[in-house]
Formats: structure tokens, C-alpha cells, sequence
């Protein structure tokens, strides 16, 4: 089992190195192809975010439901592939046009994270989905450590050459899953492809049928929008309230990743055992709360830097919820569960990247009445609240495990 762990952490990772790299670019890359201000270019980035997130709504039950009849490896393998083509076609986008392309295709194939998901479910066992996911998630932080230093570090040769960098990673673990992956689905676990469930409404009517699973798809929704609020507009709050360069913004993004990946990899065993999922998800949520409040007012660049690692004691949230909902459901449907939940969570990225960036442009533009860069996060913060208030509802003290 070590070597398949491994395998999807190092996925994971360089999946992750391939979105971080080109993050500190895309303000100055947008105001390269569109020109305009930086609250416009921050409403064309929102415009692509949400492009790239209806795709994986859209895509990510059929990507789901395709690994649990055709299995994970053909599905991740030739995910990884597209990919790569698509980065290089992003390099060399000269409008703004040419980068939408490559995010509806990117939306499509950025498959590989809900099948590894899929994949771990299928070699753990019930009690260590949770702690796995978490695995999971550090290794996606780890590859955000790097990412957006190398991608910082690119940047200085120009705003494509990160999309150069991403499209060989995407291509390096290709080739290593097509010597290394082994396939996990068998012809007992194996269940016939249909159109009818594989559609996104059909899979979430599905899923949803399990008693208390459709609340606790409700909570992860609102906990992603709210989270999601750093991809959508760090890079320009932090250029617009701190004056931060391309650079900068890597390293406070690998700040964010290196934690990340202490607190899925590490912390989150320990919340686990201690508190259980429950009060895991709570303690969680309060600490977001804490943190949005913190960056919605602050002026100090300093602060903020210091405040990233505190932020991201909070991820222990969505690990903890998808091993809730993971035993919830049958063996032969965690490829289905994970597409929905891939589903759940682009959805929130339709919702997040538009919401917020909307937000940061009415009150950082030239001339506002009000100025606070950082409303985004007073959003972030109410939908906290609202979530963590169904979560409580929706499964009290005495399913504490």
C-alpha cells in the first residue's frame, strides 16, 4: 500500500505545483493581454476562474462515474495528458479570448485530484479515510509550496514562462503514472458507465438520497466557497492593500502551503483522535472565522505574512467532512461520491471567484466611496457562520466519532 500512497501524494503535489506557478502571474498576464486596471484585470481573473469551475461542475460526476466502470488510471492518465497540452496552449494565448479556451479545457480535465480521492477511498480502510484525505491534502499543500516559488521565480522571464513550467510537470507525472499506477476497481467493485448518473443533477440526487449525507454536502459547499476566497483574490488584494510583487506573493502562497500540508499531513491525526470529526470540522471553522476578520481590516503587510500560517489550521475541515461522508457510502460509489463532491466544490468555484472578485473591485477601485480591499473576507466570514451552523444542526453531539 506505501508505493500507491506515495504515487497519489507526488500527483497531488505536482498538480498542485502546476495551478501555483502561474498565481502570481495572471494580474500582471491579464493586464498584459486585456490592459485596463488592476480591479479589471481582477474581474477577468474571477470571469476564468468561474469558466474553468462550471467545466469541472459539469465534468467532474462523468469523470467520476468513468473511473468507477473504466477505472482510476485511465481516467488520471489521460487527464494528465490534456493538461499538458493545455498549459502549453495558455502559453501561448495572445488574447484574452485563447486563455478562456484553455480554462474550459483545463476545467475539463482537472479530474486527476477527485479520482485520487476515489483511488485512496479505494485502498483505505473505513477508519483512516479521514487521516488519508488528509494525506492527500498535504501533499496538494506541499506541491503549493513550490509552485508558486518556482512560479514566482519564472515570472521573472516573463509572465508565459510559468505556463512553459506547468505543462512540463503535467507531462513529468504522466509519464510516472504510466510505469508506476496500478489499478484499484475490480470486476467486483466495477459498476456499468450511465449517462443517467453520470450527468451532475442525476449523481447529486443520487448521493443525496443517503440519510443526512445532502446537509453535510451543503456545509462543504459554503466552507469551499468561503475558502476559496484566497486563489480568487490574494494575489490582487495583496498587490493592491500591500504593494506586493510577483515574488512576494509566492512566498506568503508557500507559506500558506507549507502549513497546509502540516496541518492535513500531521495536525489533522492529532485533531482526530482528540476532538474527533466533529469537533475537528467546529474547531476548524472557528479558526477560519478568526482569520478571515483578522485580513478583512488589516493594513500591514507584516501582519499578514504572519497571519498566513495561522489561517491554515483551518484545513482540517474538508478531510474530516469527506471521511464523515465517505462512510456513508457503499465501496463500489466513492469514484460517484468524489465526483460529486469535485462538483460540490467547482461549484463553489463559480460561485467564490465572481463573488469576490466583484467584491474586491467595487471597494478597491479609483474613487470608491468606501475603501476596503479586504471586504472579500467579510463575505468569507458570514458564509462561515452559516455553515457552521447547519453542520451543528445537521449532526450533533451525540454522532461525535
Amino acid at each position: 500500500m506505501r508505493l500507491p500512497v506515495l504515487f497519489l501524494l507526488f500527483t497531488v503535489m505536482l498538480d498542485a505545483m502546476g495551478i501555483g506557478l502561474i498565481m502570481p502571474i495572471m494580474p500582471d498576464l491579464i493586464k498584459e493581454v486585456k490592459g485596463g486596471t488592476l480591479s479589471d484585470a481582477a474581474l477577468w481573473g474571477g470571469l476564468l476562474a468561474t469558466v474553468f469551475a462550471v467545466m469541472q461542475f459539469l465534468f467532474g460526476p462523468i469523470i467520476g462515474n468513468l473511473s468507477d466502470s473504466f477505472g482510476r488510471r485511465p481516467v488520471i492518465l489521460v487527464s494528465l495528458f490534456v493538461m499538458a497540452l493545455d498549459y502549453l496552449v495558455m502559453a501561448l494565448a495572445g488574447s484574452i479570448w485563447l486563455l478562456m479556451v484553455g480554462r474550459i479545457v483545463g476545467g475539463i480535465t482537472a479530474a486527476t485530484h477527485a479520482t485520487a480521492n476515489a483511488y485512496m477511498a479505494d485502498i483505505s480502510k473505513p477508519a483512516d479515510k479521514a487521516a488519508n484525505f488528509g494525506l492527500l491534502g498535504a501533499g496538494f499543500g506541499i506541491g503549493f509550496v513550490l509552485g508558486p516559488l518556482v512560479g514566482g521565480l519564472l515570472g521573472e522571464y516573463g509572465t508565459r514562462a510559468p505556463f512553459y513550467g506547468a505543462a512540463i510537470l503535467a507531462a513529468l507525472n504522466f509519464t510516472l503514472g504510466w510505469f508506476v499506477m496500478g489499478e484499484t476497481v475490480t470486476d467486483k467493485t466495477r459498476r456499468p458507465f450511465t449517462w443517467g448518473r453520470a450527468n451532475p443533477f442525476a449523481s447529486f440526487r443520487a448521493i443525496a438520497r443517503l440519510p443526512g449525507i445532502k446537509p453535510l454536502m451543503l456545509v462543504y459547499f459554503l466552507y469551499s466557497v468561503a475558502l476559496y476566497v484566497y486563489p480568487a483574490i490574494w494575489s490582487y488584494f495583496t498587490q493592491e492593500r500591500f504593494g506586493w510583487t510577483p515574488q512576494l506573493i509566492g512566498v506568503s502562497l508557500a507559506i500558506f502551503g507549507i502549513s497546509m500540508a502540516l496541518v492535513q499531513g500531521v495536525a489533522i491525526r492529532f485533531a482526530l483522535r482528540w476532538f474527533g470529526e466533529r469537533r475537528t470540522v467546529i474547531w476548524g471553522h472557528l479558526v477560519d472565522l478568526g482569520a478571515f476578520g483578522v485580513l478583512a481590516v488589516i493594513s500591514s503587510g507584516t501582519v499578514a505574512l504572519i497571519m498566513t500560517p495561522i489561517s491554515a489550521l483551518g484545513a482540517v475541515v474538508s478531510p474530516a467532512l469527506q471521511g464523515i461522508m465517505s462512510r456513508m457510502v457503499d465501496d463500489n460509489a466513492q469514484g460517484e461520491l468524489q465526483g460529486v463532491l469535485a462538483s460540490v466544490h467547482a461549484l463553489s468555484m463559480i460561485v467564490s471567484p465572481l463573488m469576490m472578485a466583484s467584491v474586491f473591485a467595487v471597494f478597491s477601485r479609483e474613487g470608491t466611496s468606501y475603501y476596503l480591499p479586504g471586504a472579500p473576507f467579510i463575505v468569507s466570514m458570514v458564509l462561515i457562520i452559516v455553515g457552521l451552523v447547519v453542520f451543528n444542526r445537521c449532526y450533533p453531539k451525540d454522532k461525535n466519532v
